[in-house]
């Protein structure tokens, strides 16, 4: 009997999201079109894949032995009609990436031109939204993976890191700070902080980081983005906690950054992914794409990616490199 792709590419779905109705959402079809796509699988292999209850859908052994094969049966077809370029230029799809703004913001733009070039049918849509909203975002299905940062182990998230950059102070270059080589979280008691809400992942992240100081920062402004805080500290109301990429490069004419210290406080970016998901062959050459732009843009942060010969573990991002890398920290 003959198997259709698009059969077993529902029984993947399905059983990645194990649910009928977020899997039919997810393929765009109706719940009875793709019942009987799995109807159709089962009866051409002789035995049932998934195990159904008014609940929940689970996998059963066999299916279980299955779903490595047919993902690998997927990729290998999907990857071999992405490779040929003249098949690549005619294409159309999606790839849908959670990023926070951040990260968007600095260095997406660059990342997305060469991949307009290279696949132009394939359409991307960009979720800038909250760290928090992002993983969601990633869980759910709705992005094929994010950037995010990594506060906290969720047991269904991936994280793969891409850089550790530490948060500064913002001021003015007219500021008594501007001129300092560094500035000690503690002297920030005689000034004005401007600072995100408590529920950002930004700032959970430093409250959790500073919670065994003496003195804990008390935020006078509090705003919903970063990009907010550096408007205010232009304007001259205070002074703010930023991630080094959320500040202007190179010479802004009104803003400097000057490190923290004691304790220096960093955080990981990373690409992120649902754990056992498998990226559609076109999300894989977008993360591709990505993260050499990303080393080449950030040197300032002394990312170095170095070919090793460690065993890396299969993720969904296995098939980016012909070895596995290692991505360090280190002075530029």
């Amino acid at each position: 009997m003959e198997y259709e792709l698009q059969d077993i590419r529902s029984f993947v779905k399905i059983a990645e999201l194990g649910s009928f109705h977020e899997a039919a959402d997810a393929l765009h079809l109706s719940q009875p079109a793709l019942s009987r796509r799995i109807k159709k699988l089962e009866e051409g292999l002789g035995t049932a894949l998934l195990d159904r209850t008014t609940r929940k859908v689970s996998v059963t052994s066999v299916g279980r032995d299955f779903l490595p094969k047919a993902r690998r049966l997927l990729d290998d077809f999907d990857d071999s009609i992405l490779n040929i370029r003249e098949l690549a230029e005619r294409r159309s799809g999606r790839v849908t990436l959670a990023c926070i703004p951040t990260a968007a913001f600095y260095f997406l733009p660059s990342v997305i031109r060469l991949y307009n070039e290279r696949y132009p049918k394939i359409h991307i849509r960009l979720l800038d939204l909250s760290a928090n909203d992002g993983l969601e975002a990633v869980l759910r299905g709705e992005a094929d993976f994010g950037i995010n940062m990594m506060s906290g182990q969720h047991p269904d998230i991936e994280f793969v890191t891409l850089v550790n950059e530490p948060f500064v102070l913002a001021c003015r270059r007219d500021h008594e700070l501007a001129n300092c080589a560094s500035v000690k979280w503690s002297q920030l008691s005689e000034y004005r902080l401007i600072g995100v809400g408590r529920l950002s992942g930004n700032r959970m992240l430093l409250d959790h980081a500073l919670s065994s100081l003496s003195w804990r920062p008390k935020w006078f402004y509090e705003v919903q983005h970063l990009s907010t805080s550096l408007g205010l500290v232009e304007a001259g109301l205070g002074v703010s906690v930023m991630p080094s990429l959320a500040m202007p490069t190179g010479d802004h004419p009104t803003l400097v950054s000057v490190p923290l210290i004691e304790p220096v406080v960093n955080r990981s970016l990373g690409l992120v992914y649902r754990r056992g998901a498998s990226l559609s062959p076109a999300a894989e050459k977008f993360a591709s794409i990505l993260l050499e732009p990303w080393f080449a843009l950030h040197g300032r942060h002394a990312c170095k990616a170095l070919r090793t010969n460690e065993k890396a573990p299969k993720t969904a991002f296995s098939g980016l490199w012909s070895k596995p890398y290692k991505i360090v920290l280190g002075k530029s």
